[in-house]
């Protein structure tokens, strides 16, 4: 007999002439105890325990601590979870799929079978990083934007089509379908998955992982899933389970509803400030309440997309009738649509506001107290009141960036607008605020307002739906005269694919260096990220993008000043708002099952340029000895038989000492490559011409670009050379060395044997889950990373790739031990058994000979990860498996 027996947690659900086998937590409460007040999105994890339960990677123990998680509302444990799929983008799926290859090249050397290195669960991958807004403003804007995609991208491409025929379990989406995120809640997502083995069918939550932290937006839809990295990604995709902790879950209670004029962007940015400020990282949220009845699908989408900015794992929404009316709505089968009721009340996964859940801490929203808002010009959680917005920038000039208030003459000055653009997975999946700006676009140009000629405007919806309700409410007409055609689909500007601005703004920006603003639809504005001469970004809804594009500065109080000159006179913003109704019917009438049915009826076909694309056959891919995009990555070098021993870091060298909040978009190569930098050096050698060089992410199966371009954000400040913004460090041992980029600094040290180390701040590895941020770090010679606090999601990249995380103990940090970059550091106790959390000591000598030591935690947080990176990393160690398996 079983343990699972003993719960008795086997059930029948019976739908429309079928049996479907499921794991009820109902029954398994006999044997468990009293779940009715467990958080939905923990009652996911239980349901994913029960059914994998095996007595060794999940044990019945494991599953009684997170039944018995109300008793403390937290809890160490370390549980398995397997999610039902996982998602890619190509950007952080390219390098996946790379790696899987050359596992499978390393599997064929050591004489096994390379069909073993194959996804064991379903893997979607969603072509959308890719495009450029190179052209905009013009009909022929989208068409030349592809064309130029296909020209750049076209060994990428080559080898994702190889991917797919290669790979089981392995489907790609094609270029110029959607934003991956979209894409998953129009159409990938089920709410009830299942699987068919030995002629019986069980059905299950769906759940997911995804290679983009954006994967939380499905949340919204009751689908517990959240981002990984691309290492953690790949081993489940190979079968490894995600390790992690139970989580603390938050509940976020609210009520009421949005007023008129205010849009689900103002709600999320809200909803960010309050969560930043209490502290959620690490944590499940969980939304709840009498309010959720007031808000869409779409909007429940885009407040569970900001998980990653407001620091949480994941937002979860739970299942109810407005989950399975967007399921209809968005033209999924009859048969899809009822099993997924009928088993999430099965379950007890049903919204039921007559329980309420327990909860570690909880915070509460009246959402009739909601304000129009933007967030910047630096962070998503620096929400600022649209009333607010012209007298907050005159300040962050002033005193964030230096400069005075205005230096005329000119056509533009500080603060104009240089960028609008509506963008990115937070608001395209919304047809709310899209349709609100379609609307709004109609009556500004009803009223003669034009876009201010300085103004780059763009519009890359989420998903082809969105051309084909904004075309049936007459409102893609509007926009295309005002400048937002139509330039791609895909995420664009929100990460820095905003291509150049037009020479004629860029020459001034740059001769009068201007504080130019971008207003974005996106979730992410960190420096450097949107356009290196955008130095001030603010998010917003896509209504107020156009508006913005209208007032062509950031200085304009829209809430009491003209927002420009029509044809009867002075416009203000009131005059051109649509109203709710107004959006709603348009909304009623306009989006259908139809659309959904139409775009996505062959999804993985592809346009032409996409079936032209040469397939060559193979389950090992052959590799171009002078390809600058795809080259196989040099983990396998060397064997995998025997990983090296943990032991003491003796003598190393500080390459970067850096501060607080340095994001993985500081960390990992991302935007444009520049000429003269290390990887542009690279390029050129390559006989690569400057218009080819392409960006980072593009480039992202390629390590010999992407090391070069690890740490070189223009906007990154490394205390090492105060005074200097930039990816630069000193070789410290040569007292007369110059400034020189991270990489030439890093290939120095290395060439002599010297161990390097990071040292940080609070929050380090923030924002996007990057694997080139722990890759490229791990290839620079980096062996641990000493911080006040990480990022969930970096901190298990570091250590998948062999990279120590180390932490500050209270007290202690990098400016109380008077760090200046020139200590020479040892890190010591990891030459004896080693075990998840343990404190470790780091003895710093400095300059003047003098030495202290200090304890530090080893932020190897389970005995999962330990196993990890005893093998050497989380690659090494699935494949050392499979070998074991097939001796």
């Amino acid at each position: 007999m079983t343990s699972l027996d003993t719960l008795k947690a086997r059930a029948t659900l019976r739908l429309d002439g079928r049996a479907y086998d499921y794991f009820s937590l109902g029954k398994a409460a006999a044997g468990l105890g009293d779940l009715s007040r467990l958080p939905l999105s923990l009652k996911v994890l239980l349901e994913n325990l029960l059914r994998h339960e095996n007595g060794s990677t999940v044990t019945v123990e494991d599953i009684r601590a997170l039944a018995r998680w109300t008793d403390s509302r937290s809890s160490d444990r370390e549980i398995a979870f397997r999610p039902a799929r996982v998602l890619m983008q190509d950007f952080s799926g390219v390098p996946a799929v790379v790696d899987l290859a050359a596992m499978r090249d390393a599997m064929v050397a050591r004489g096994g079978d390379p069909a073993r290195i194959n996804p064991l669960v379903p893997v979607d991958l969603v072509i959308d990083h890719s495009v450029i807004v190179d052209e905009f403003a013009g009909k022929d804007a989208f068409a030349a934007n592809v064309r130029l995609e296909y020209e750049r991208n076209a060994e990428r491409y080559e080898f994702l089509r190889w991917g797919q025929q290669a790979f089981d379990n392995f489907r790609v989406v094609p270029p110029g379908t959607g934003i991956c995120h979209q894409v998953n809640l129009e159409y990938l997502s089920r709410v009830a998955w299942t699987r068919d083995e030995d002629g019986r069918t069980t059905v299950y939550p769906d759940t997911l992982v995804g290679t983009d932290s954006h994967t939380t937006t499905v949340n919204g839809l009751g689908v517990l899933g959240w981002g990984v990295g691309g290492i953690e990604a790949e081993a489940a995709m190979l079968g490894q389970p995600i390790s992690m902790l139970i989580p603390e879950v938050v509940g976020f209670r609210l009520t009421g509803s949005l007023g008129d004029g205010v849009t689900a962007t103002d709600a999320v940015l809200t909803v960010t400030q309050m969560l930043r400020k209490l502290g959620v990282v690490g944590k499940f949220v969980e939304f709840h309440g009498p309010g959720l009845d007031h808000l869409s699908l779409a909007d429940r989408a885009t407040l569970a997309n900001m998980a990653p900015e407001y620091g949480a794992t994941c937002g979860f929404f739970p299942v109810d009738a407005e989950t399975i009316d967007y399921l209809r709505i968005s033209g999924r089968d009859e048969a899809v649509v009822r099993l997924a009721e009928a088993y999430a009340k099965a379950q007890g996964l049903w919204r039921d506001d007559a329980v309420t859940p327990a909860f570690t801490a909880e915070l509460h929203l009246d959402l009739g107290t909601v304000e129009p808002s933007l967030a910047g010009p630096r962070r998503p959680q620096d929400r600022v009141p649209l009333s607010g917005v012209a007298d907050s920038f005159a300040r962050e000039l002033a005193t964030g960036f230096g400069k005075p208030e205005g230096i005329g003459p000119g056509e533009i000055d500080h603060g104009a607008v240089v960028i609008a653009a509506i963008t990115s997975c937070t608001n395209t999946s919304n047809p709310g605020v899209m349709m609100g700006a379609g609307l709004l676009a109609k009556k500004a140009v009803a009223a003669g307002l034009r876009v201010k000629p300085w103004v780059k405007t763009s519009l890359a919806p989420g998903s082809q739906v969105v051309t084909d309700y904004l075309e049936q409410a007459g409102a893609a007409a509007a926009l295309e005269q005002l400048g937002f055609g139509l330039v791609g689909y895909g995420c664009t500007t929100c990460i820095g694919n905003s291509g150049p601005l037009p020479d004629k703004v860029a020459e001034e920006v740059a001769a009068r260096d201007l504080v130019a603003c971008a207003v974005l639809s996106g979730n992410r504005n960190f420096e450097g990220r949107v356009h290196p001469q955008a130095k001030a970004n603010y998010l917003a809804s896509p209504m107020l993008v156009v508006a913005y594009a209208l007032a062509g500065r950031i200085t304009l109080d829209l809430t009491r000043e003209p927002i420009g000159q029509g044809t009867a006179g002075p416009v203000y913003l009131a005059d051109i708002w649509p109203t709710a109704r107004e959006i709603a019917e348009a909304i009623g009438t306009c989006v259908t099952p139809e659309h959904f049915r139409k775009r996505y009826a062959n999804v993985f076909a592809g346009d032409e340029l996409w079936r032209r694309i040469a397939v060559r056959p193979g389950q090992t891919f052959t590799w171009k000895d002078q390809s600058t995009y795809i080259r196989r990555p040099p983990y396998f070098e060397g064997g995998t038989a025997a990983a090296p021993a943990i032991d003491n870091v003796i003598g190393a060298r500080i390459l970067a000492l850096l501060g607080d909040s340095i994001t993985t978009d500081h960390i990992s190569p991302a935007g444009g490559i520049k000429r003269d930098s290390p990887a542009g050096r690279f390029l050129s050698d390559a006989r690569v011409a400057f218009a080819d060089f392409n960006q980072y992410g593009a480039r992202r199966g390629n390590h010999e670009v992407m090391i070069r371009g690890t740490f070189a954000n223009i906007r990154i400040r490394n205390e090492m050379t105060p005074g200097i913004e930039g990816g630069v460090s000193r070789y410290v041992p040569d007292a007369d060395a110059p400034v020189e980029p991270i990489y030439d600094v890093a290939r120095r040290y290395a060439s002599e044997g010297t161990p390097l180390v990071v040292v940080a701040g609070k929050e380090y590895g923030t924002g996007s889950s990057r694997d080139w941020a722990a890759k490229g770090v791990a290839l620079l010679g980096v062996k641990a990373v000493i911080a006040e606090s990480f990022e969930r999601i970096h901190r298990s990249n570091l250590v998948g790739m062999g990279v120590l995380p180390l932490a500050f103990q209270a007290g202690t940090d990098r400016k109380l031990l008077g760090l200046d970059g020139s200590e020479v550091i040892d890190l010591l106790d990891l030459d004896g058994p080693i075990t998840p959390r343990m404190k470790v000591r780091a003895r710093f000598v400095y300059r003047n000979g003098a030495m202290v030591e200090v304890p530090l935690t080893l932020r190897i947080d389970t005995l999962d990860e330990l196993a990890y990176f005893r093998s050497g990393g989380i690659l090494h160690y699935v494949l050392a498996g499979l070998l074991d398996k097939a001796a």
